[in-house]
């Protein structure tokens, strides 16, 4: 490969030297060469013999053009021939320019003829790089010609891509089936296309200053991909971020940050209606049980513990401050907590560069870097950690434990996460506030809650991301063994500043989210009720061990809602094998339906549903199954739930282990119903037919990622 990047560099040098910001045909055409990306074949023949020679070695058909300084306009002077098709023509074609071009201009300097491979039709399309922002480097594939501007269907890894991330690409466009071939039209070959994508993104990841490059089109066909036009952008200043710190010294300091055995709390108050008030009170309150260290700069003692004036008089270690004063005080009191050095500072105080003052945010990152203190916030709620009982907020105090850790970029996001995780019992290991992100961001939460026994689930709200690549990367890792869920906020801002190729003008910043997270092996919420619901159904949900998803339901509407939602989520409705049909026909009426969804009508009594679950549960052709139940006097949903555990209970006990979930349509005792379903392991809801398949589609998304099925 050293001799490949020698070549790309030395034509980089020259475009240095020469001051430019681009490069020009030929040096494009020696760049692909270099790194193997198929380009036209082309050459230079100096006789009618030579370029019989080489119009035959490159294959017909091949074009004919005059090279000479001294003629520009190449056509005009009769000094192109199209369409040669054998080495005689080639000799012909070879004599025939020579002669026009000496009739149009008797003195001009001829280098010889030039012998081009002409490219045989096939499917246009476009190979590209950008240099996003946040996620640095990468690649991007769409189909060429007039559509891409107006469809903008087009879709984005970062590179470096493997083989297995350019091929998903293939499928990645609404435009797919063009390239299985449609209409009379020939597949492409997909390896191919693959393997020049796969080029493209080493390339521009072993010269970062390639800023954006365009391959456009790109003739795809059943035999190969050639790039018929290349186009190279370069930035000589571009530097990519620098590497995130290592995982192991992120989790040293997250540990004591989260977990700390010794909190101090500047500016703690005891007067009512203070933030250091509120943050006393709930660390004492909450029932933390390590040291809290109040700093003020005159009480001998507030709400019963000793004060002191500054974290140097602290005679122990302390392991975090929690800051509760005004911003234009913080950077001194941190400069303080750095000679004491305590690791960690959770910064409450708004007022820096969210509210127009980005110089005191410069200046406590600036402390933060001398000292190597992890900086959380500013303008943050703080957070809460309920293994430890830790409520270091002031907001409400909290205290339903379980497993699901979730943090948010705004504080108002994180009240309703308090709520919702109360009022559905769902129980968090953490909540964190991130607010302004001036250091510790959500990669770092993922390496902390990664490594944290009391985490099965990290469920994540952002606006951006500082820094999108090191995110990918601890997302890629840390989603193989937990589900990671992000609620992407600013999905429809105008995004992308306008660029200067194709691929840059057609880079709206959601889909290069939206891509990235599927390359990570993110699950994307889509709304904030749906972050929460993912984070409290994903982990209640046994990982299933197929695609084939199977309806049983007692209500025919909500059969083909619920096979909508199907399609919407990604879940593959099993079609039903005759012997399976014949045994559920065995327990449903005569005018019900079977098939997929098993339609088991309503006025059936509560044997009925349990037969049919059961049959469904036993069968290892199916793998996941969505129940529709509707309310009647015959089965009331009591009935219908308790019924249901039972099942599931008796089932689970042979060995038959399945995700469930449940649309319960009735009157508001099914909001009992479901209430208790849930709380037995089966996602239920009640009046909604997309919550509980959007959830079995969430569990479905990270067990494909995370490549169980």
């Amino acid at each position: 490969m050293s001799n490949s990047k020698e070549a790309v560099r030395r034509v980089l040098d020259q475009v240095k030297a020469d001051n430019r910001t681009s490069l020009t045909a030929p040096e494009g055409k020696l760049v692909c060469d270099a790194y193997g990306i198929p380009v036209p074949k082309e050459g230079v023949a100096k006789s009618a013999g030579e370029a019989g020679k080489m119009a035959s070695s490159m294959g017909f058909p091949v074009v004919m053009k005059i090279v000479s300084p001294d003629i520009l306009h190449k056509t005009e002077a009769g000094g192109v021939i199209v369409g040669v098709k054998t080495a005689q023509d080639a000799e012909k074609a070879y004599e025939t320019i020579l002669s026009n071009a000496k009739k149009y201009k008797a003195d001009a300097k001829i280098e010889g003829i030039q012998v081009q491979q002409m490219l045989a039709g096939g499917t246009e399309v476009i190979v590209g790089s950008i240099t996003d922002g946040s996620f640095g480097k990468l690649v991007a594939f769409g189909l060429g010609g007039v559509l891409v501007e107006v469809l903008k269907d087009i879709t984005f890894r970062l590179a470096p891509a493997t083989e297995e991330d350019a091929l998903s690409m293939l499928d990645g466009i609404q435009a797919r089936e063009i390239l299985k071939g449609v209409r009379g039209g020939e597949p492409v070959n997909r390896t191919a296309l693959a393997d020049v994508i796969v080029k493209v993104s080493r390339l521009v990841t072993d010269f970062p200053e390639i800023v954006e490059l365009d391959l456009n089109p790109v003739f795809a066909t059943p035999k190969d991909a050639t790039a018929a036009d290349v186009r190279i952008v370069v930035d000589f200043a571009y530097k990519p971020k620098p590497k995130p710190r290592p995982t192991e010294e992120i989790v040293a300091a997250m540990n004591r940050i989260m977990q700390p055995k010794a909190v101090a709390v500047i500016g703690a108050s005891a007067e009512d209606g203070k933030i250091g008030n509120s943050v006393m009170k709930n660390l004492i309150n909450g029932g933390y049980k390590g040291e809290i260290i109040p700093i003020h700069p005159k009480a001998a003692e507030i709400l019963g513990y000793k004060a002191y004036k500054s974290v140097k008089d602290v005679p122990g270690v302390v392991d975090v401050a929690v800051f509760a004063i005004p911003a234009k005080f913080v950077a001194g009191a941190l400069t303080e907590c750095g000679e004491k050095k305590i690791p960690g500072a959770v910064l409450i105080p708004s007022g820096f560069a969210e509210a127009g003052a980005p110089e005191l945010q410069a200046e406590i990152v600036e402390v933060g870097k001398k000292y190597d203190i992890r900086l959380m916030g500013p303008n943050i709620y703080g957070f809460y950690y309920t293994p430890a009982n830790l409520c270091a907020t002031f907001c409400t105090a909290y205290d339903v434990k379980g497993h699901a850790a979730l943090s948010s970029q705004s504080g108002g996001i994180g009240m309703a996460i308090i709520g919702f995780s109360r009022s559905a019992k769902m129980g968090v290991s953490a909540i964190v506030g991130l607010g302004n992100k001036s250091d510790i961001d959500e990669d770092d939460l993922l390496a902390f809650f990664e490594q944290d026994p009391n985490t099965n689930l990290i469920a994540q709200h952002c606006e951006d991301l500082k820094d999108g690549r090191a995110f990918a990367e601890a997302a890629k890792r840390v989603s193989k063994m937990k589900p990671v869920v992000v609620l992407k906020a600013g999905r429809t801002s105008a995004g992308a500043k306008a660029a200067s190729s194709h691929t840059g003008a057609l880079a709206g910043n959601d889909r290069i989210y939206e891509d990235v997270f599927k390359q990570s092996g993110v699950i994307r919420a889509r709304s904030l009720r749906q972050l929460l619901e993912f984070a409290r159904g994903v982990p209640v949900l046994p990982t299933p061990k197929g695609e084939n998803v199977l309806i049983i339901t007692g209500a025919g509407g909500s059969g083909v809602l619920l096979s909508d939602s199907c399609v919407d989520n990604g879940l593959s409705l099993m079609s039903m094998p005759p012997d399976l049909d014949a045994a559920f026909r065995k327990f449903i009426p005569p005018f019900g339906a079977a098939g997929n969804p098993v339609d088991i009508t309503g006025g059936e009594p509560p044997i009925t549903y349990v037969n049919t679950v059961k049959l469904g549960l036993s069968d290892d052709r199916i793998h996941a199954l969505i129940l529709g139940y509707w309310h009647t006097i015959v089965t009331p949903p009591m009935v219908f739930a308790r019924n249901m555990v039972e099942v599931k209970k008796e089932m689970e006990a042979k060995g038959f282990v399945k995700p469930m979930v449940a649309s319960l349509a009735g009157d508001v005792e099914v909001e009992e119903a479901a209430e208790y379903l849930y709380q037995h392991g089966i996602p239920a809801y009640a009046y909604s037919t997309e919550l509980p398949v959007e959830v079995l589609g969430a569990k479905y998304k990270w067990a494909r990622g995370a490549g169980l099925l």
